[in-house]
């Protein structure tokens, strides 16, 4: 990481903000948390934020984790995928899917994923998620597609997941946070 890990003596943030985001990981600051705690706003509203889109949101979880892994593999955030992948897999997504998807990620061309290993949602949401990251402006034909699938609900909070997962993104990459070893990689 670019910055020091944070620590309590290093800069005190109320116990209640740490008792939190310790509370949301199941026990154990992530190597996120330890780059957050460096600004107690920050870290308060991410903490109530990121928790909502995560685990608050009733569209389909698989699909919204199948967009954070996409912009996970399309920006380089090995942090964003290392923890959602599995999440993917816990919420009925396939190994199958994940190669396809790294796949598509590692050759991207701008158009629409093609392994029969991903469903026709699957590849609308990959497309969506691969326009947002890369090109920012999401084409009419491609939002027409949406529309024609998801209601106006599934598509904001469709949209919210992976506009917010290229914030993490680009947070994790210009800060070099890395993964955490594998005896507290299990804390969400």
């Amino acid at each position: 990481m670019r910055i020091p890990d944070w620590t309590p003596e290093q800069k005190e943030q109320p116990a209640a903000l740490v008792d939190a985001i310790l509370a949301r990981r199941g026990g154990a600051l992530l190597n996120l948390d330890k780059a957050l705690l460096w600004s107690e706003p920050l870290a308060r509203g991410w903490n109530v934020y990121l928790k909502a889109v995560r685990t608050e949101l009733p569209t389909s979880r698989r699909l919204r984790e199948l967009g954070i892994c996409t912009v996970a593999l399309l920006t380089g955030a090995q942090y964003e995928y290392h923890h959602h992948a599995p999440d993917f897999l816990a919420a009925g997504g396939t190994p199958d899917q994940l190669k396809a998807l790294q796949a598509y990620a590692t050759a991207y061309a701008g158009s629409a994923p093609s392994d029969p290993a991903l469903d026709a949602t699957d590849k609308l949401v990959i497309h969506y998620a691969a326009q947002m990251t890369r090109s920012v402006r999401v084409d009419d034909a491609l939002f027409a597609a949406l529309r024609a699938r998801f209601d106006t609900t599934e598509i904001v909070e469709l949209t919210s997941a992976i506009a917010t997962y290229n914030m993490v993104a680009r947070f994790l990459v210009a800060l070099e946070i890395s993964p955490e070893t594998r005896e507290n990689a299990s804390h969400k």
